[in-house]
């Protein structure tokens, strides 16, 4: 099977992620419309946004079933989590519109950290040793924190928008911070709390597009999470990201393609969980080994910002090959140039920040790509709307220059209290 020769596309999702595939979409040939749910300011000059939330499934098959939508593409997690795939599969009117995303089973990769473990252990995929915790069992919780050596890893099981993972130094503290997640500093994401070893080492994403037997390995990126300069300060969902990495060589990447990528994709299969989406991979490399960290079941934001642009080859052909099992033919084509994004937040940013105010100086950005996150249209105005506000992308032949191209394009954007790192890739320079 195929998709027509004209397509369709209803992209789900609001953030800077969603931006950048919506533009890595606009760029086929064989795009028709595309309408984006909820999208925000800068996804509009793309298609049209369509005023319905990526989790309203009603509305969603209403709207799918009235404009003749032929692909879906599911960005955030909260849809594939819910059952969105499930949902279209289920539905004899929706069945035959490939939905590009898990099922419900396969989000639990990233739904459940415990599940997630599980997972690794019965497939023999490196990761830091663990054990989780409820409230029946936080005591047994407290004695596991004292057989390990500090700084203590503490993950809410459930979703947590990026932000469920503690790392501290100090035991007492962290006996009291197993408390606080367990008790609902997370909500009922951390209704159960996986506390694993921690490991030491540099981080990186590997993104791997697959159609439940075959894959690619998209490029790899690096991001980083922490809202201060010299990675200090709270964890954030990102504020920047860089594209390719150094130490993902030739030999690292052999390493996880052979003992990560292959097993994960040869064990959703064994478990019987049909897989049509993106994996995303955080890995630790500890000293040239690589270990999963995490599992996510879509691109990772601010990644997608640095990944995207790079990748030459068609959007629509890569859905395709996903959705109907032919991505071993799909030739995926990637441009050498590095990819540098920094992000710009709301200041108050991962705490509590205000919005509304008016977005300057978007017209002059002429060698970047800005991709919007936070943003809402007012009058045709573009005001902030969120914590994560912009991410600026440029590509270039070195790292270097691509991230002085993103902070000349970022000193000529403004908005009431503009933060961002300046600090981004300096790490692997």
């Amino acid at each position: 099977m195929n998709l027509s020769s004209t397509v369709n596309v209803l992209l789900l999702g609001s953030g800077g992620r969603e931006h950048a595939f919506a533009l890595f979409i606009s760029h086929s040939p064989r795009l028709g419309k595309l309408f984006i749910a909820p999208g925000n300011a800068g996804t509009a000059s793309l298609g049209m946004n369509v005023n319905i939330t990526a989790t309203n499934f009603s509305a969603i098959k209403q709207f799918v079933l009235m404009n003749n939508i032929n692909l879906v593409v599911v960005g955030p997690e909260d849809p594939l989590v819910k059952g969105i795939a499930d949902f279209f599969k289920d539905d004899s009117e929706l069945q035959f519109i490939p939905v590009i995303g898990p099922g419900e089973a396969g989000a639990r990769l990233e739904g459940s950290k415990d599940f997630a473990k599980e997972f690794m252990m019965r497939h023999s995929i490196p990761t830091a040793a663990y054990r989780s915790f409820s409230k029946e069992n936080i005591e047994d919780g407290y004695r596991f924190l004292e057989t390990l050596s500090a700084p203590y890893v503490l993950k809410a099981d459930g979703l947590a928008a990026g932000k469920g993972v503690v790392i501290l130094s100090d035991l007492t503290e962290a006996k009291a911070e197993l408390s606080r997640m367990i008790d609902g500093k997370f909500g009922a994401a951390g209704s159960r709390v996986v506390i694993e070893q921690f490991l030491s080492g540099i981080e990186c994403s590997v993104f791997v597009a697959t159609d439940g037997k075959n894959y690619k390995i998209l490029p790899v990126a690096k991001d980083y999470k922490r809202i201060g300069e010299g990675d200090t300060g709270p964890n954030t969902g990102g504020m920047g990201a860089v594209s390719p990495v150094p130490f993902a060589d030739r030999t690292f990447m052999e390493k996880v393609e052979r003992r990560i990528v292959v097993p994960t994709v040869k064990g959703l299969a064994e478990d019987g969980i049909d897989y049509k989406g993106f994996i995303f991979l955080g890995l630790m490399n500890v000293g040239g080994e690589p270990y999963v960290i995490e599992y996510n079941v879509r691109m990772g934001d601010p990644e997608t910002e640095a990944v995207l642009p790079r990748i030459q080859s068609d959007a629509i052909g890569m859905f395709e090959a996903i959705a109907f099992g032919s991505l071993d033919k799909y030739e995926l084509s990637i441009a050498p140039q590095c990819a540098a994004t920094v992000v710009c937040v709301s200041a108050g940013y991962p705490q509590s920040y205000e919005k509304g105010f008016a977005v300057t100086g978007l017209d002059s950005a002429e060698n970047s790509i800005v991709f919007h996150a936070g943003t809402a249209l007012e009058k045709n105005n573009v005001v902030t709307a969120g914590g994560r506000v912009l991410a600026v992308t440029s590509l270039a032949d070195n790292m270097q220059e691509a991230l002085s191209l993103c902070y000349r394009t970022i000193d000529g954007i403004n908005f009431e209290g503009k933060t961002l790192r300046r600090d981004i890739g300096k790490d692997l320079m």
